[in-house]
């Protein structure tokens, strides 16, 4: 049966055009404190009730968390429950942008267009609600606003404790989630809670055409952003041959990282996906007939389960081979260039130099000129110009070559943000993942829906945020190579070791999120996904 009600909840959040970056995530956040406020459980208890702003942010966006303490009796085990309330712009509807946002007239806009077969066949099937949002993941946070609401009104009945977070900012840089840590750390420490899981609700999709199984993910998927800052040696096109070309360079590094699977990482019978380039530029800022003295290069990396020492140098060994082959290359066409122009061949050499930045950090601190009020400066100024973060340190970096005296051709390694961590239920976490099995199993007996289990959500999400699995030493690792990571980043790593919360992804069930034919399925979500949370809440929450 569909509850309408939820149902109702999430047309109301579409409604509300809460596009990453824009004014909308504000206003999202207002409609979900009023909401929460007119309930009669936080009339009585308004204390219950953090509304948590992100720290100096001009579009005053802000967190809202609902905490229910059951009456029953003195349980001290909480359940959390979370989820996203940005989401990305309507581009790609076309002329359907004006009924984005509206469910309803969506519905009716969609014939007049041209429909790929899988959405027209969704489309008068009636089981699925269209519009930005729907899928991803606001039906997901209606479900969850409307079992808190209910919860709340019998608290006499419930044992344990509910806390429902929705955050922004989640669709690039999670900061929602990550500034309303310290709130979750806090209410724990007053209330002598007992955090028992932190439970998902964003979209989840058929894995194949014609699936109809339901996934569970008892994890998620890490990622760090790995750049590499390349100090060539210029030439004027006239005499190409005797320079190294920063960009040839980082063409090479492109190739031999992005989509290679000799950076794979597999846990649990799981394999991440490789390595995709995000960024690639030279650092010219005019034109001329040099060739270019640097450029820069940035990647998205999955984790699963490597540690960031594997990884750093997986990426340093590409690097060294890049810049072998770079060489190779010059000297073999110059070669053929001598045999067909009669020129005289002299080989060109240079010694292979890359490097960490924490590496490049301290040979400059050997130079007793080194200034790290001076590093602090060039960061303070960068921010100042709004530079783009992950490109701070190229100006640190060119410091800190100077300081070094290093002008020959360099590769630096360095992580920018966004960082986020990896986690999933291991062995010791057997008790939670018995329940998860038990309520999904009573389900697919009510309900025929049937289920799969998977280690790792394999989308970005703030289920990052609540645990990390890497160890210490590859934290370190990471931190000591990420520039400026206090100033610009400040990822709570401490917090998040404190919390050490179990991330899992339940999930709404759709197709086609952040495509123009995002929709999500009512059936499941409005119908079946409310009961096996309801059954997860109150089996998660008994006391042992």
């Amino acid at each position: 049966m569909i509850d309408l009600e939820i149902k109702n909840l999430t047309k109301q959040l579409v409604g509300i055009k809460s596009v990453n970056g824009t004014e909308g995530e504000k206003d999202i956040g207002i409609f979900l404190e009023q909401y929460f406020r007119a309930l009669p459980y936080y009339q009585e208890h308004p204390e219950l009730l953090y509304i948590v702003p992100i720290p100096d942010d001009p579009l005053k966006r802000r967190s809202v968390i609902a905490f229910v303490r059951g009456e029953k009796d003195d349980n001290k085990r909480t359940l959390i429950l979370h989820g996203h309330t940005d989401t990305v712009g309507l581009e790609g509807y076309g002329s359907l942008a004006p009924y984005a946002l509206d469910p309803d007239k969506l519905m009716e806009k969609l014939p007049e267009v041209e429909l790929p077969e899988a959405v027209r066949k969704d489309l008068e099937s009636g089981d699925f609600m269209f519009g930005r949002g729907s899928c991803d993941m606001k039906s997901g946070d209606a479900v969850f606003m409307t079992l808190l609401k209910r919860i709340s009104e019998h608290v006499e009945d419930f044992s344990g404790n509910l806390i429902v977070s929705l955050n922004p900012v989640e669709e690039n840089m999670h900061t929602g989630v990550i500034t309303s840590l310290q709130t979750l750390l806090q209410i724990r420490r007053r209330y002598d809670l007992t955090y028992v899981a932190a439970l998902n609700n964003d979209f989840t999709a058929p894995l194949f055409p014609g699936d109809t199984r339901k996934t569970i993910y008892t994890g998620i998927g890490g990622k760090v952003l790995p750049c590499f800052y390349i100090q060539g040696k210029e030439t004027h096109v006239g005499q190409c041959f005797e320079g190294f070309d920063a960009s040839m360079l980082a063409a090479d590094l492109v190739n031999r990282i992005s989509l290679s699977m000799d950076f794979e990482d597999t846990y649990g019978g799981e394999t991440a996906y490789p390595p995709s380039v995000l960024k690639m530029k030279d650092l010219k800022s005019w034109y001329n007939v040099q060739t270019a003295k640097d450029s820069f290069i940035y990647f998205n990396y999955f984790v699963h389960d490597s540690s960031v020492s594997r990884i750093t140098d997986l990426l340093l060994k590409a690097a060294d081979q890049s810049f072998g082959s770079m060489e190779e290359k010059i000297n073999r066409e110059f070669q053929r260039f001598c045999k067909v122009s009669g020129e005289t061949y002299h080989p060109y050499h240079y010694q292979s130099r890359v490097m960490t930045y924490s590496q490049l950090l301290e040979k400059a601190k050997e130079n007793p000129d080194f200034s790290n009020s001076h590093l602090k400066e060039i960061i303070r100024e960068e921010n100042r110009k709004g530079t783009d973060i992950r490109e701070t340190a190229i100006p640190m970096i060119r410091y800190l070559l100077s300081t070094a005296g290093m002008t020959e051709p360099t590769i630096i390694l360095y992580f920018a943000p966004p960082y986020c961590p990896h986690s999933t239920l291991k062995e010791d976490q057997k008790e939670l993942t018995d329940i998860l099995h038990k309520a999904a199993d009573e389900i697919t007996s009510e309900t025929g829906t049937e289920y799969r289990f998977m280690k790792f959500y394999p989308s970005l999400s703030d289920s990052s945020y609540f645990r990390i699995d890497d160890d210490q030493d590859s934290v370190d690792m990471l931190m000591k190579n990420f520039p400026a990571f206090d100033e610009n980043y400040g990822l709570p790593v401490g917090i998040i070791r404190q919390l050490q919360i179990p991330a899992v992804n339940i999930g709404c069930f759709g197709a086609d999120c952040h495509k123009w034919s995002e929709r999500v399925n009512i059936p499941y979500t409005f119908g079946v996904l409310p009961k096996l949370e309801m059954k997860l809440i109150h089996y998660l929450l008994e006391r042992k």
